[in-house]
């Protein structure tokens, strides 16, 4: 397994398990607590979009430690699929940390390919982080 099967809302939780990596992990809220990275990335960014104040490190900083847990492959399958709406924003700090991939695959559907070289970048996002 290589982290390109089927994600969906369906075998979402079950997909991260599989893929999950933390060997100081003692119980599943340590699990949780790391998915709950996700919807803190998505209130940092939704916070950037209204104030135009972006707190570029702490993003930063919970992208590192998904990586770190579940692998570069699997954090940008699940970034993007629970954020895809927002992944303008994300993909600059993924291009930071070497980890973005050009192709997302069989997401919701066995098949899809979604080519991430086609999705624009956050210049704002882009120059801050060219100041780090």
């Amino acid at each position: 397994m290589n982290g390109n099967e089927l994600l969906t809302n369906d075998n979402f939780i079950l997909y991260c398990a599989h893929y999950y990596e933390n060997p100081q992990c003692a119980e599943d809220a340590e699990f949780f607590e790391d998915l709950n990275r996700i919807k803190y990335i998505k209130k940092l960014i939704t916070r950037y979009k209204i104030t135009g104040d972006l707190k570029e490190r702490l993003i930063l900083n919970h992208i590192i430690i998904l990586n770190n847990v579940f692998g570069p492959v699997v954090t940008c399958r699940i970034l993007y699929f629970k954020l895809s709406q927002e992944f303008k924003h994300i993909k600059p700090f993924l291009i930071l940390l070497n980890i973005l991939p050009d192709k997302l695959y069989n997401l919701n559907t066995i098949g899809s390919v979604i080519d991430l070289n086609e999705i624009e970048l956050d210049e704002k996002i882009v120059a801050a982080l060219r100041n780090i």
